[in-house]
């Protein structure tokens, strides 16, 4: 079996739909098709940029390290999903060992996994290794309200739903120390007590400032906080996880198993999360192992359409220390009509 050809097509909703206001990444998408001379045709897709993840599939040669991704493995065995990730790297090291190149070849690499299972015909967590897991309990990831009443009626929406856990996130989260709690009160509020609640911070703090919420947050059982601190805070996220009483998780904007590594080995995070879009399912795994080897939980991001939820569930199921599946719930066409939708008890996935 053989690579004929590569495609990377661009989707993007009307632009007067299409706002900064938003943070959905479904406002538009990449998908990237991996077409062979057997008719088998993977598909994958990258949480990034799709004009720029677009333009560096379709990149014509540029030098001997840099070059676009497509020509590369056209005529090769989509079957050879490693030797293929390391040529699509080795061949683009003037563009880095991290982000929107490793986004571009996780696009390929989940189109590849999706080839293999086809062919082989078993569902890709079974040639990742096998199942840890056949069912993980998915929690409602949705936005913070603009208050906590707001949060409050967000949160038994999506319990309502049936979900047992809601993750609230970002804005306004940071504006005082007012808000701040007023919010994961509404959200506690919201979900009850016997659900969980999660916290997305949004990189909005100080180092100091985020070991006070995290002792604040305590009285609201959160299950873990997320992305408290900037990214490149990495000594400031050593300083909260070792003082913290709810575990830190963070990961999300790593792309590659390079910077995860750096990032899990330094910062000493409690909970790893990893996205499948910008990291690919050949290197997630091998920054799943290096993470559960040194105590790290691995759970995943998923914030884009349904192209990477799937990916994102069968790497969960392959992982013993995967506990939970962050499942977007914003509405739009992009993240709903992609692709077809199982019938999960009358509504959508839970």
């Amino acid at each position: 079996m053989k690579i004929t050809r590569v495609e990377a097509i661009e989707l993007r909703l009307p632009e007067k739909e299409v706002s900064e206001a938003k943070y959905s990444s479904a406002q538009d998408a990449v998908v990237v098709k991996v077409h062979t001379d057997e008719g088998i045709v993977g598909i994958g897709d990258s949480f990034s940029l799709p004009h720029v993840i677009k333009a560096m599939i379709e990149a014509p040669l540029s030098g001997a390290s840099a070059t676009g991704l497509a020509r590369l493995i056209i005529g090769m065995n989509p079957l050879d999903i490693r030797p293929i990730n390391h040529l699509l790297q080795a061949r683009n090291i003037r563009l880095g060992r991290r982000g929107i190149i490793c986004h571009a070849i996780a696009a390929i690499d989940i189109a590849l996994w999706d080839i293999a299972g086809k062919y082989y015909n078993q569902p890709v967590y079974h040639l990742l290794g096998g199942a840890f897991h056949k069912k993980l309990r998915a929690y409602a990831s949705i936005l913070f309200g603009p208050d906590g009443k707001s949060t409050a009626e967000i949160g038994k929406r999506w319990v309502d739903e049936g979900f047992t856990a809601v993750k609230f996130g970002w804005t306004p989260m940071g504006q005082s120390e007012k808000l701040d709690l007023e919010l994961v009160e509404g959200g506690r509020r919201g979900v009850g007590e016997k659900n969980d609640l999660i916290i997305d911070a949004g990189c909005c703090w100080d180092a100091n400032t985020a070991i006070k919420r995290a002792q604040q947050f305590q009285d609201y059982n959160v299950l873990f906080l997320e992305e408290p601190l900037n990214r490149e805070n990495v000594e400031g996220y050593h300083k909260l996880t070792g003082v913290s009483p709810i575990p830190i998780a963070a990961g999300e904007g790593e792309a590659g198993r390079f910077s995860h590594q750096d990032f899990i080995e330094r910062s000493s995070i409690n909970i790893v999360q990893i996205d499948v879009e910008n990291t690919g399912l050949t290197e997630a795994c091998r920054v799943a192992d290096f993470a559960e080897d040194r105590g790290v939980k691995v759970v995943d991001h998923f914030y884009t359409n349904t192209i990477g939820s799937a990916a994102g569930l069968h790497f969960l199921a392959s992982r013993q220390s995967a506990f939970i599946m962050e499942y977007c719930v914003e509405e739009t066409p992009i993240r709903w009509d992609l692709t077809k939708q199982e019938n999960a008890g009358g509504g959508r996935l839970r």
